[in-house]
């Protein structure tokens, strides 16, 4: 991951009510890094808050990053700043890209995005476009007026079906997923409520089917935890976890740095291969086997089965 590259704000443009789209360039000029649909930023405000957006322009543009960014009623401070503070001409720095959520390739393709959860799904629809392959698109929304980029989808004709459920209902996503397709991938962003609905609704799909990105970690009932003795392989360090820390801050605590932003299991940051143990994995980012495999972990939410971890850090 790269840090700290400095952008300018170039342009703020209302895409629905409540969600601007924000145009960051580099301020040193140039070219900012690569990046593939579906990866996401670290946006670093004045105030010192760092929030993640998943990048929506088009796929391959370097000149400029877009992002959007929806207006949250019970914000912590970052939306609320980018919608009252943020102006054209601001400076500000930025962390990544990097992706969790890359779009691999399918024979084809259905996308379900839920309000904002549509900024990662318009550079995947881009990419398919730019392969040739098939795909749909089931976007909803509380109302039409308040899901972003509408235009832009528009253009697509009936390969899109538009959801508003104050006009339509929800998504009816146990009949679209009724008829099982081996060939078609499912990406999907969106809500909680969404995401949890159409997971129910590919039980019946092939393992692996269906892809998620989600805004905020899942819950989890609570359980105690054991001290852990994580050895540091890179670092030459062993330090002890307590049953009341996470293995990221007793790191911290130890000297020793690990990259990390969302502290919750969710962005990717903090991402750190296993030599030896095996990892109790809490994240939300990982596949059941991604996770069998235990040769990486998220060090901000997930423990240890075993005794002992070995990590490459």
């Amino acid at each position: 991951m790269t840090e700290g590259i400095g952008v300018a704000v170039r342009q703020l443009r209302w895409e629905a009510d409540g969600v601007v789209s924000v145009q960051l360039h580099p301020s040193a000029g140039g070219l900012l890094p690569p990046w593939s649909p579906g990866a996401h930023i670290d946006l670093v405000l004045p105030t010192g808050i760092r929030r993640q957006y998943s990048l929506c322009g088009p796929v391959g543009e370097r000149s400029y990053y877009r992002i959007g960014v929806r207006r949250e009623r019970a914000s912590r401070g970052g939306s609320e700043y980018v919608h009252a503070f943020l102006r054209p001409g601001q400076r500000l720095m930025i962390a990544g890209p990097r992706n969790t959520f890359e779009l691999r390739r399918a024979d084809s393709y259905v996308f379900v995005a839920g309000g904002i959860g549509i900024t990662p799904i318009i550079p995947m629809i881009r990419q398919a476009e730019s392969w040739g392959l098939d795909w749909k698109l089931l976007y909803g929304g509380h109302t039409v007026t308040s899901m972003p980029f509408l235009d832009e989808l528009r253009a697509h004709g009936s390969r899109v079906s538009f959801f508003p459920s104050d006009a339509d209902g929800r998504i009816p996503l146990a009949e679209h997923f009724a008829q099982v397709r081996a060939e078609v991938k499912i990406y999907a962003c969106g809500p909680a409520t969404m995401l949890a609905a159409l997971e129910d609704a590919v039980a019946h799909w092939p393992p692996g089917s269906l892809q998620l990105e989600r805004f905020k970690p899942r819950s989890r009932p609570s359980t105690p935890d054991r001290p852990v003795e994580v050895v540091c392989a890179a670092s030459g360090k062993t330090v002890t976890v307590s049953e009341d820390q996470s293995i990221l801050t007793a790191l911290e605590a130890g000297g020793v740095n690990v990259p990390s932003s969302c502290r919750s299991g969710i962005c990717g940051a903090c991402e750190t291969r296993v030599l030896e143990g095996v990892p109790d994995h809490r994240d939300d980012i990982l596949s059941e086997t991604e996770r069998a495999a235990n040769d990486r972990m998220y060090v901000c939410v997930s423990r240890a089965q075993t005794p002992q971890l070995v990590l490459d850090v």
